[in-house]
C-alpha cells in the first residue's frame, strides 16, 4: 500500500451525505474527507452506491441532503458555468474506458483539449498527446483504433485522456474490473504513478482487494448506505465483522 500522503489540505469533505431513488436509501450518512495527494478505496457489494458517491462528486446526480465541498467549493451550488470550471480539475476514468469508437487513440485524447483549452496550438496539443501516451506507456498505439486494443490498452488510453487536462482529483470507477491479474497489476502501478507523478488525490471504486490493497492510503467500506470502517487495509480487515471478513474471504479465500 502507498503510505505517503503529501499534506494534510482536505480537497473533498463530505458531510451527512444523503441520497435516495424513490424509497430505496443509496447512502444514508456519509462523512469523509479526502486529502490532497491520498488515494481512498471505496469497497462494496454492486449496488451499494458506491457509483452513486462519486457521480454526486462530480456533479453529475445531486444529494437529497449533506454537504459536499470539491476543492472548496460546494457542488450542488454551482452554477453550470461553476460546475463546468470544476470538472476541468477532476479526471473520471470509467469502467468501460469510454473511448470514442470512431476516433483513433490520437483523436480521443484529441477532443478534450480542443474542446476545453481552445488557445492550444497545434503543437502544444501534439505535445500534450504524446506527453500522455509516454506516461501510460503506450506511445506505440497513437494511430491505432480503439477497437483494435485490448482491455488494458483502453483502460490505459481512457486514463491518459483524463490525465491530458492535467487533474488535481481522478475518480477511478472500477479501474481493474474484467482484466487479467497481470494487466490488473499494471493498472494498479499506473494508478500510483499517476498518484506520485502528477500529485493527484484519488477515490477508487473497486471490488478487487488487490487493487484498493496496492493503491490505496486508506479504505472504506460502503454497506446499508453508511460507511462500515475508514483505515489503512490492515486496520479494516483486521476485524471479526462478518460483512468485512466475508468480502476479505472472497478475494483472499487462498491467501496465507
Amino acid at each position: 500500500m502507498n503510505e505517503k500522503i503529501l499534506d494534510n489540505e482536505a480537497v473533498i469533505v463530505i458531510k451527512g451525505l444523503k441520497k435516495s431513488f424513490d424509497t430505496l436509501k443509496v447512502l444514508d450518512g456519509i462523512d469523509f474527507s479526502l486529502f490532497k495527494g491520498e488515494n481512498i478505496a471505496v469497497l462494496g457489494r454492486s449496488g451499494s452506491g458506491k457509483s452513486v458517491l462519486i457521480k454526486i462528486i462530480s456533479g453529475l446526480l445531486k444529494p437529497d441532503a449533506g454537504v459536499v465541498k470539491v476543492l472548496g467549493q460546494e457542488v450542488d451550488q454551482l452554477s453550470l458555468v461553476e460546475l463546468q470550471a470544476l470538472r476541468m480539475k477532476i479526471g473520471f476514468s470509467f469502467q468501460n474506458s469510454a473511448l470514442y469508437d470512431s476516433m483513433s487513440v490520437r483523436g480521443n485524447l484529441e477532443f478534450p483539449l480542443v474542446r476545453n483549452k481552445r488557445d492550444l496550438s497545434k503543437t502544444q496539443v501534439n505535445n500534450a498527446i504524446e506527453e500522455v501516451l509516454h506516461e501510460v506507456g503506450l506511445s506505440q498505439a497513437i494511430n491505432q483504433m480503439p477497437s483494435e486494443l485490448s482491455g488494458g490498452q483502453r483502460k490505459r488510453i481512457g486514463i491518459a485522456r483524463t490525465l491530458i487536462l492535467k487533474p488535481e482529483i481522478m475518480l477511478y470507477d472500477e479501474p481493474t474490473a474484467g482484466l487479467d491479474p497481470i494487466t490488473s497489476i499494471e493498472i494498479n502501478n499506473l494508478i500510483l504513478k499517476v498518484q506520485q507523478e502528477y500529485k493527484t488525490s484519488s477515490i477508487i471504486i473497486t471490488h478487487d482487494l488487490t487493487c484498493a490493497k496496492t493503491t490505496a492510503n486508506k479504505i472504506t467500506m460502503i454497506q446499508e448506505g453508511k460507511f462500515l470502517t475508514m483505515g489503512s487495509f490492515k486496520e479494516v480487515f483486521n476485524t471479526q465483522d462478518a460483512s468485512l471478513r466475508s468480502f476479505y474471504d472472497y478475494n483472499f479465500i487462498n491467501d496465507k
